[in-house]
């Protein structure tokens, strides 16, 4: 999958497959996080608690399925992950019992890692070659935003055509209905993508074979953890991936805060997600023609300011013009951020072959806000309902985003300069 051999095709099933996959664990609670705390009689502290049980067993998939991505090709691993994750779809769509939804986030956190993600950003670093990392990145995340906003508006179209009373009216078993039909959908798709990666993500056995190694042993693993890049890494990723969480609470913001109504809420969920494209794409596309190291420190910067215009409380329900920009400022920082953190992996010297196995390692600290950041988030808006639980949650968007920011250029002073 080098260069001259992986067509636009393959990137462009990489991006479906990228964002498939967490449509149901992840998406439709974003775009929907008013209706999903309704129908399954949650309040945001347990489905925090949902997300918790996700990050604990992604966190082991994160450090046996890197080595997996290693030594198996992509195309299996990625296919295999997304019917697994499709089957899951099906117990969500009968609106299981609390425990049971906890158990099936747990088995989300094995399928959507062991076998995916490390494969995805393995197969991703390999399309970009060495000259094209922040292209590969930024379309990659970029084009993943796409996908997940034609879900979301794919989803609140069938969920508003299954409403049959007034939105104001709505009852809980109508808005159970209507959200089921969103679930299936979504569930067919995530089949249907894997069937696509398996038939048309194929390579030539040749350039399977340079990609893959035979066995993991100590010493590869102990390479990659001498590299300062990787520790680094941990702390960028986990400082980023706190802000993508954070961009969970948009929509119930809209409606704790502006006082919008279900569907105007997920509308700003939607919304947000159509912003991930534009960046991703443009991040990308400026960092390969610049430095990467630079634009991943920069987009930091954006995100501590975009958190503290939410932190600070100037925003209200009658401050509208003011909401939408400052959702734009922090999701350009967090968006950012996202495109670039793995892009900068070869220039942070990681060997290519052990790709797999270092972003299994680096995940393994770099996605502990899977388990941390939803039961905080939900612990700080339940604890002090309205704007100032908000302002509480922003707060901590602005303290992970410096932390981040000074990881990053401790990152861009190591390996910035290097061609």
């Amino acid at each position: 999958m080098n260069k001259e051999k992986a067509p636009w095709y393959f990137l462009l099933l990489l991006i479906l497959a990228g964002e498939s996959i967490f449509i149901l664990p992840y998406v439709l609670s974003r775009v929907f996080r008013p209706t999903v705390l309704d129908v399954f009689g949650l309040d945001n502290v347990q489905l925090g608690m949902c997300f918790s049980v996700y990050g604990m067993v992604a966190l082991l998939s994160y450090l046996f399925g890197g080595p997996m991505a290693d030594k198996f090709p992509p195309r299996k691993l990625i296919a295999v992950a997304l019917w697994m994750t499709a089957l899951g779809g099906l117990v969500y769509a009968t609106f299981p019992s609390y425990t049971v939804l906890k158990i099936l986030y747990g088995y989300w956190g094995f399928t959507t890692i062991f076998l995916f993600w490390p494969a995805l950003i393995k197969a991703t670093r390999v399309w970009g070659g060495s000259a094209s990392q922040g292209k590969a990145f930024g379309f990659l995340d970029g084009g993943r935003g796409l996908v997940g906003a034609l879900f979301g508006a794919m989803g609140v179209l069938t969920f508003s055509l299954f409403i049959t009373s007034e939105i104001t009216e709505l009852t809980i078993s109508e808005s159970r209905e209507a959200f089921k039909y969103v679930i299936l959908i979504s569930t067919a798709v995530i089949a249907l993508v894997g069937l696509l990666v398996w038939f048309f993500m194929k390579m030539d056995y040749k350039s399977e074979k340079e990609i893959i190694l035979d066995k993991i042993a100590i010493p590869q693993i102990k390479e990659v953890l001498r590299l300062p890049s990787v520790w680094l890494l941990m702390i960028i990723i986990l400082s980023a991936y706190v802000g993508y969480k954070i961009t969970d609470v948009f929509s119930l913001y809209a409606q704790d805060v502006m006082l919008y109504d279900q569907v105007q809420s997920a509308q700003v969920g939607t919304f947000l997600l159509f912003i991930r494209p534009v960046i991703g794409i443009l991040i990308g596309v400026v960092a390969d023609r610049t430095q990467t190291t630079l634009w991943l420190m920069l987009s930091f910067v954006i995100t501590f300011f975009g958190a503290l215009l939410f932190a600070t409380g100037i925003i209200s329900d009658s401050t509208t013009v003011l909401f939408f920009i400052s959702i734009l400022v922090v999701a350009t920082g967090v968006y950012a951020a996202r495109s670039l953190y793995f892009a900068v992996m070869e220039s942070g010297e990681i060997p290519l072959v052990l790709t797999g196995t270092a972003v299994g390692l680096i995940s393994l600290i770099g996605y502990t806000p899977d388990i941390f950041a939803g039961p905080a988030m939900g612990y700080l808006l339940d604890n002090s309902p309205g704007e100032q639980g908000h302002q509480h949650v922003f707060l901590m968007l602005a303290l992970f985003s410096f932390i981040g920011s000074i990881a990053a250029w401790y990152f861009f002073r190591l390996y910035g300069k290097k061609k």
